[in-house]
């Protein structure tokens, strides 16, 4: 693939070309607007699992069970994943820094309005509405750190940097809540948000060059395939949670299911015949970007049911602290910064195909160990989080930048967002699917104080069976994805077309 920018060379770094983006020679040198796009790329994935650390607080505060928890975790995943593809049109047409501090300015704002819930489904709301501010921001983060090199090898440094803070943030969530939690209510884990957006918000003013008006595109909005993406995606995971409250085969649920399949065959016929699409399904022609999608899909349904599983594994079945179940993650963490240089090491040695096989087999593994390791302490679990954090770590490291990179160059905001709903398609139906066979295996109401043995044995043999099939399901779908990856060992895809440059005005 060529290796051309949407913005011209400058002759000289740090000299910023005249375009909407700068090209810089290090991380060093972009060390603002680097720093900037990672806090916000930080802010958006620490709100993934901030509160999921408080459910049981939660629970017992606002006085609802495992499906309204279920919602309430998954109510900022389906917007912000519902969402991504709209965003990414939408900068492209107004501006990306615009758009970009646009969420974050929404984003600080309606985290500060959660000293005013007083119920569940108002939890629920605020969090589908946080959703739809981050949405504006991850595609937006990743596609201008790809865009401020030129040089492939700082594309992949920086890309790896980026993920690095946005999975820590992913993964701390629970440690930081754990930690509030012990001084404070479970509404501040909202609120702290806001100061943080405040910051990336002048970061990102400050160091990250507006667009030019020539640079950007005049086509209309899909606003069709927007809505008829977001109403297959919400309907699908509603049919999930309605399968339990009110049966299978009752009406509410079959009509669920119908609804989304009959989206989603109408997105994909309106897709193909929009003069503008959002998203030109002939992209899924490359190997490249459907396995990267797809394995993408599969990791971050293995993180996002790991994550909530565990978290009421740790403190409803051992009885711990939020704070203590929060530490009980840091494997995850270490992990995930101390993998780097596997993942890399394999992608260059074996190539894209052999290496995310490898991270698929590590997944299904780990998560087979979690299934026989929720019975037998907490040393297991932490093995089993090692191993499939390194398989995740390795997937998702070489697939996000193997997706940018096959894009066209004028493009890379939708293949960034692209990457990132499916992401957050894989979370919402990994808290969907967790939530769903706890509630069938389990329990439909999370008891307050101490669990009897009897219920911690229920809970155990339920986590056994729901582990058991997400190590099948992801191995399939990570393995399926990464199966047709080519055998590069390097960060560069030939997608066989000349990427246009920017000002072209071409569709995004």
């Amino acid at each position: 693939m060529s290796t051309t920018t949407a913005a011209p060379q400058a002759p000289a770094p740090p000299t910023p070309a005249p375009t909407s983006s700068r090209t810089y020679t290090s991380l060093r040198a972009a060390w603002i607007p680097l720093a900037a796009l990672c806090l916000a790329f930080f802010v958006e994935m620490v709100d993934n699992t901030l509160l999921s650390i408080a459910l049981p607080t939660i629970a017992r505060d606002l006085g609802t069970g495992t499906t309204g928890l279920q919602w309430v975790t998954g109510a900022y995943s389906l917007t912000f994943g519902g969402l991504l593809l709209t965003a990414g049109s939408i900068a492209d047409r107004w501006g990306r820094r615009r758009v970009l501090s646009i969420g974050l300015a929404v984003f600080g704002a309606l985290s500060l309005c959660v000293v005013f819930v007083q119920s569940a489904e108002e939890l629920t709301a605020l969090r589908a509405g946080l959703g739809v501010a981050a949405a504006a921001m991850a595609p937006i983060t990743n596609s201008l750190v790809f865009r401020l090199f030129d040089d492939a090898a700082l594309r992949m440094r920086a890309m790896t940097l980026m993920i690095v803070v946005g999975m820590s943030g992913f993964v701390l969530g629970p440690v930081l809540g754990g930690s509030v939690l012990t001084h404070v209510s479970w509404e501040w884990l909202l609120v702290v948000n806001a100061p943080i957006a405040l910051i990336a918000y002048i970061g990102v003013r400050m160091g990250v060059a507006a667009d030019r008006p020539e640079d950007l595109t005049a086509d209309r909005l899909d606003l069709p395939g927007a809505v008829l993406s977001v109403a297959t995606i919400g309907l699908a995971c509603y049919s999930l949670t309605s399968g339990i409250e009110h049966g299978w085969a009752s009406i509410s649920t079959v009509a669920a299911v119908v609804g989304a399949l009959a989206a989603g065959l109408g997105f994909v016929w309106h897709e193909r015949r929009a003069a503008a699409p959002m998203l030109d399904l002939g992209l899924f022609k490359n190997g490249t970007v459907r396995g990267a999608a797809i394995a993408q899909t599969g990791t971050s349904i293995a993180m996002a049911s790991v994550m909530f599983g565990l978290i009421l594994h740790f403190q409803y079945a051992y009885g711990w602290s939020p704070m203590k179940a929060g530490l009980a993650n840091l494997p995850l963490i270490a992990t995930m910064i101390l993998a780097t240089p596997i993942s890399e090491g394999l992608g260059k040695r074996f190539g894209h195909r052999v290496a995310c096989l490898v991270g698929a087999a590590l997944l299904a593994g780990g998560l087979a160990g979690l299934s026989w390791g929720v019975s037998h302490g907490y040393l297991a679990i932490a093995l089993s989080m090692v191993v499939m954090t390194i398989g995740l770590r390795t997937i998702m490291t070489i697939c996000a930048v193997a997706l940018v990179d096959a894009m066209p160059a004028n493009r890379t905001s939708m293949g960034t967002a692209l990457n990132d709903t499916a992401q957050e398609v894989g979370t919402s139906v990994g808290t969907a699917v967790v939530g769903t066979l706890i509630a069938v295996l389990v329990t439909t109401a999370l008891p307050a104080g101490t669990w009897s043995p009897e219920l911690v044995s229920s809970f155990f043999h339920g986590e056994r069976i729901t582990f058991g099939i997400l190590a099948v399901v992801v191995g399939l779908v990570a393995g399926y994805g990464a199966h047709t990856l080519t055998d590069s060992r390097s960060v560069e895809e030939d997608h066989g077309e000349e990427p246009a440059v920017a000002g072209s005005a071409q569709p995004a």
